[in-house]
């Protein structure tokens, strides 16, 4: 009979331990039993990058790298992105479950009523240098935003905990347009409220004089799509740094900020961005051979390609493809996508990139249509903390709420110096 269990001998000392099977993970902690002597520590397991160490359990995301799957709450993120819109997203995100009309209007209501920020906030932005990064000046404002709410460090009272999530929600987009404006030399436009989530979101970005600004329905609806699928990704660098910082039990705005900063990395939120200057780079379709060529002889890095989870396709990415042409019709056609379609088909040819699972991910093409809606590259990482504040802030709730969880203390593996005595300056070699 079949046991929920794993054997392990250790031929160090010939000892054999049972370890118990749950969700087909083991309980790191049960690898203390292992030692060699009894004063010893315990054994470890050493996973630099957390490439396949579970540190929590989450009903929120679930991602089946092999078959290019992504559902938010059990839902596909294609039915989603085809159906819904981001604050419906946005609910179900946090709630577990897609809102009836009447709980739907009145979150709705509660967010796009909490977008204006306080003019001191206006102030503290305005500060910045003039050429300031928009994720530097977001992440400092969010930052900031503790000081304003000190009522967010009650982290343990539900209502006041949805509060500062649906403040943090309404008010991401309006610190967002803000540095826009900002690094543009424009003043700032105050939120209107009679519009879209996203509507609102473009108001400010681009009004001018109109009295009643109206935003482009294709653009309003492609911004919407790309807010949904950009609403939560399991446990990437940013949502892990959102739950160690969480565990902490600081207030959410600070830990949001902590969140933020690792999304301006390149690596990360700032992928589409390197994916975007890598197509400046190359220049012309012409040239686009020679730079695979260089990829290939490790000269050349290719970005917007490949991904840690997903090892056959991104299903975002070609999501993403879908509404570039709607996208096109309103902007004009992006040069730059022409370069994109190329480098996309030969390194889907290309037995190197093909053996190496190398396919356009969702950064490849957001970077593209969010050029051609004109922002600069600097915004793009931004644009991804917008969406992705529902994302952490329900994933920081999960960990809050999970009596499992205890404030974040990874453990190393020592490698330096054994004790040594302290010497004198004169004396030191």
């Amino acid at each position: 009979m079949t046991k929920d269990s794993l054997s392990v001998t250790d031929n160090r000392t010939g000892k054999s331990y049972e370890l118990a099977i749950k969700n087909d993970t083991i309980n790191a902690m049960d690898l203390r039993q292992i030692k060699v002597n009894p004063d010893d520590f315990g054994m470890l397991s050493y996973d630099p990058g957390f490439k396949n160490t579970a540190s929590t359990e989450s009903t929120i995301t679930y991602i089946d790298g092999a078959k290019g799957i992504l559902r938010y709450r059990g839902y596909p993120i294609e039915q989603l992105a085809a159906s819904s819109n981001y604050l419906e997203v946005a609910y179900l995100i946090l709630f577990g479950e897609l809102p009836n009309q009447a709980q739907y209007d009145k979150w709705e209501y509660d967010i796009l009523h909490h977008t204006f920020v306080h003019e001191n906030i206006t102030d503290f932005m305005k500060a910045f240098r003039y050429d300031a990064h928009p994720m530097g000046m977001f992440i400092a404002t969010i930052a900031g935003m503790s000081t304003f709410y000190p009522e967010g460090r009650d982290i343990h009272d539900a209502d006041n905990r949805l509060r500062q999530i649906e403040r943090l929600i309404a008010k991401t987009p309006t610190v967002a347009a803000f540095s826009y404006r900002h690094l543009r030399g424009l003043p700032f436009v105050y939120p209107d409220n009679d519009l879209s989530y996203t509507g609102n979101f473009l108001n400010m970005l681009d009004k001018m004089t109109q009295i009643k600004y109206k935003p482009n329905p294709a653009l309003e609806r492609a911004l919407d799509v790309l807010f949904i699928l950009h609403a939560d990704h399991e446990q990437n660098c940013g949502t892990a740094a959102m739950r160690v910082i969480g565990s902490s039990e600081t207030d959410p705005y600070s830990a949001m900020a902590g969140a933020a900063a690792a999304l301006y990395g390149p690596l990360h939120g700032g992928a589409n961005e390197a994916v975007l200057r890598m197509l400046v780079e190359i220049g012309d379709v012409k040239n686009v051979p020679a730079f695979v060529e260089g990829v290939k002889n490790r000269e050349r890095l290719l970005m917007g390609f490949g991904h840690r989870v997903y090892k056959n396709f991104d299903p975002r990415a070609s999501i993403i493809k879908s509404i570039a042409d709607e996208v096109f019709e309103v902007t004009g056609r992006n040069p730059l996508l022409d370069i994109a379609l190329e480098l996309e088909r030969i390194a889907l040819e290309d037995d190197f990139f093909v053996q190496r699972n190398l396919y356009p991910n969702v950064d490849f093409y957001s970077g593209i249509i969010y050029q051609a809606m004109k922002f600069p590259i600097a915004m793009f990482p931004v644009l991804f903390a917008i969406p992705r504040t529902i994302g952490w802030l329900a994933q920081w709730q999960e960990m809050l709420l999970d009596k499992e969880q205890k404030i974040a203390r990874p453990r190393q593996v020592y490698l330096g110096s054994d004790e040594r005595d302290y010497v004198s300056m004169e004396d030191r070699k």
